[in-house]
């Protein structure tokens, strides 16, 4: 419960440093790898946190996607510049006025490092949806491991509802109740 919990409240910052770690990596230590492994581990600690149910609330997508996306756009960063007379992977830098936050560099580099985390982030999920979420059904199809519900089931394990009367047997009415005896 503490690790769920936990997972809940740093996920969000984990992603959010990864996408920082992505956009200032021409300039300073990161780049796509780096960012990718951030956004993995947030990934992977979301898994562990709540198993396959919650990895797939936190990341919809399709991880086959994203990796031809990210491998598109990597080798697409690389092939473009030889249609402009450069050479493979030739960066180039523009500059422009950004209004009010000043002068925006942007480096042509940015789309081989999305691509690479795209690529990363597409591995992970795809490596905890194969393998660790294969797990988990064997194990819930064996009986080893308890069904995962949802925080906001209303019945209980065995599919029936919960009774309301505070977790004690209701009295039947066919027979005598003991009132007294309690």
């Amino acid at each position: 419960m503490i690790l769920e919990i936990a997972t809940r409240l740093l996920f969000h910052t984990m992603v959010v440093f990864s996408v920082f770690l992505l956009f200032s990596g021409h300039n300073a230590p990161g780049g796509g790898f780096a960012g990718g492994l951030v956004a993995g581990v947030a990934l992977v600690l979301r898994y562990l946190a709540g198993g396959r149910y919650e990895l797939g609330e936190a990341a919809p997508v399709n991880a086959g996607a994203l990796l031809g996306s990210g491998l598109f756009l990597s080798a697409g960063a690389g092939v473009v510049p030889m249609f402009f007379g450069g050479t493979v992977l030739q960066s180039a830098v523009l500059e422009f006025d950004g209004g009010p936050l000043g002068t925006v560099k942007f480096v042509t580099t940015l789309f081989f490092d999305i691509g690479v985390y795209l690529v990363v982030i597409g591995l992970v999920l795809d490596v905890l949806r194969t393998l660790g979420a294969e797990i988990d059904r064997q194990g819930e199809a064996d009986g080893a491991q308890a069904r995962e519900i949802g925080h906001d089931d209303s019945e209980g394990a065995d599919g029936t509802e919960p009774d309301a009367g505070g977790g004690e047997p209701a009295a039947s009415s066919t027979g005598p109740t003991q009132e007294g005896a309690r």
